[in-house]
């Protein structure tokens, strides 16, 4: 933990008054402008403990692509306890990555695009950075999106005659109707409030909105088990079809899609492991976070939507539509509500924080923290999310192939610190520019880094892309890691001789 006092670097402009980190970082004098502000150096003080942590995971895990995504795997024809058993494997193994990826920021209190410069070096380290933010932008969209049909579901509710401006075709633009433009920009509003007062202010919103979806998950699950009954209750969603050793490939499809579900989160996750007071507290809120809270949201979340096939008829996956088909004002606003809360929460834990780091790390004296964020809400706008949403072919493919991508930064960064460095890094040296530093490589950037992501990269784009190799589409996280893994350390085998 860093405890020396802050003493500005020359050339560096006041940002006491710009910066939620303003009065909490550790800037030295030798640190170069260039790579260096309030919001990227490490931290005077780490003060975040396993509840924080815990909480953290609870806002990321219930969320309505959470609860989609769960539901999903029940629906896959295997049997419950074959889900339950894939579910607790994924889980497990993300928690293990988790704890892996976790340590390098908080030993050195320093946030993910950071922490990239010792194997991408000074510069290089841009390109893990500008590709995290773009995916997380694209994400962000979504999730807007995905919130404000809640709020369009509770302004439909109070206020019936809006009907006609939810319709696009009379009134719409862009592929989005009116009352879906006020929707999601109520909601682009009300995420980037929270976002501009800070981490504290966002670490105080996901302390209660994790524990607050639970309340009314609850509740919900309750009210549509007791309307059931539960004789009539079925938790293999869809039927059994896969029996014995049939059942094994479409588990571990099950296990990939719990691992590729986190990757995004998982990759950049010192940016919030770098508040951690110490390691064994973030181990601790990973463990309570993932595969304790994970597996019980599913339980929860298969049950409330097995229960609604005898309730309503259907089978409904979404919960904000489950919600919409209750006939109650409270129920509604309550569910919409907390849908609406969970969903905030995701979205600024994984889609606004990570490229609010990014795209501050491209040029620090120009792009404050805010700023980073604020350029991914803005252009969250204009890629449009409900069209990609809508086309769930392009939304599939774009995000696939941006996502082949994390395997490889996941593998080469792990490789980098723990074969490598032997977990040793030069705090100092990560914000120098000088061409002596361990991290300036070549011109600022590690070609063997850059060189490691062109394989590994590539192989598991052409299997989203190429319809004989799709088979392995759902395995492309794992496949970029491992590549990247290997082909980084196989590379660096001078380096580690030396060592």
């Amino acid at each position: 933990m860093n405890t020396a006092a802050s003493t500005a670097a020359p050339g560096l402009p006041a940002q006491s008054g710009n910066s939620p980190h303003a009065g909490t970082a550790l800037i030295k004098p030798g640190y170069d402008p260039r790579l260096t502000n309030e919001d990227l150096a490490p931290l005077k003080k780490q003060t975040w403990g396993q509840y924080n942590i815990f909480a953290f995971w609870m806002s990321d895990v219930h969320s309505v692509g959470g609860y989609i995504t769960a539901g999903s795997l029940f629906a896959l024809g295997l049997s419950s306890w074959h889900v339950l058993v894939a579910l607790l494997v994924g889980i497990v193994i993300v928690q293990f990555f988790c704890n892996l990826v976790a340590k390098p920021s908080q030993v050195t209190s320093v946030p993910y695009p950071v922490i990239c410069r010792a194997s991408f070096g000074v510069l290089g380290a841009n390109i893990p950075a500008i590709i995290r933010g773009l995916i997380a932008v694209a994400w962000y969209g979504i999730q807007t999106y995905l919130a404000s049909s809640a709020f369009m579901i509770l302004a439909l509710h109070f206020y019936p005659s809006l009907d006609a401006y939810a319709d696009v075709t009379r009134h719409g633009f862009a592929g989005l109707s009116l009352l879906g433009w006020v929707a999601f920009m109520v909601m682009w509003v009300l995420q980037a409030l929270v976002f501009w007062h800070g981490m504290e202010a966002i670490r105080r919103f996901i302390d209660w909105a994790g524990p607050g979806v639970y309340v009314v998950m609850f509740i919900l699950c309750g009210w549509l088990v007791w309307k059931a009954g539960w004789k009539n209750i079925d938790l293999n969603l869809g039927g059994v079809r896969f029996q014995g050793w049939d059942a094994v490939p479409v588990m571990l499809s099950a296990i990939a899609l719990v691992v590729s579900y986190f990757s995004g989160p998982m990759l950049n996750f010192g940016d919030f492991s770098r508040y951690g007071k110490s390691f064994d507290a973030v181990k601790k809120g990973n463990f309570w976070g993932l595969p304790v809270n994970f597996v019980f949201f599913s339980l929860l979340t298969v049950l409330t939507t097995a229960a609604t096939l005898p309730v309503f008829g259907e089978l409904i996956t979404d919960p904000v539509h489950t919600v919409g088909r209750i006939d109650s004002t409270t129920a509604v606003v309550l569910g919409a509500l907390t849908f609406m809360i969970a969903t905030i929460g995701i979205n600024i834990v994984a889609n606004f924080v990570s490229p609010a780091f990014d795209f501050s790390n491209v040029a620090p004296q120009h792009i404050s923290w805010r700023t980073g964020g604020m350029i991914a809400a803005v252009g969250s706008i204009f890629i449009t999310p409900w069209n990609l949403y809508n086309n769930p072919q392009v939304i599939h493919y774009t995000l696939d192939v941006l996502g082949s991508f994390i395997g490889p930064l996941f593998g080469i960064l792990i490789a980098d610190y723990y074969l490598v460095r032997k977990q040793q890094v030069d705090v100092d040296a990560l914000y120098t520019m000088g061409r002596e530093g361990p991290y300036w490589y070549s011109n600022g950037y590690n070609l063997r880094a850059v060189w490691t992501m062109v394989p590994s990269a590539l192989i598991p784009i052409l299997c989203v892309l190429i319809p004989a190799w799709r088979g392995a589409a759902n395995y492309a996280w794992f496949i970029g890691m491992g590549l990247g893994l290997v082909i980084y350390t196989v590379l660096n085998t001078d380096r580690i001789r030396k060592s």
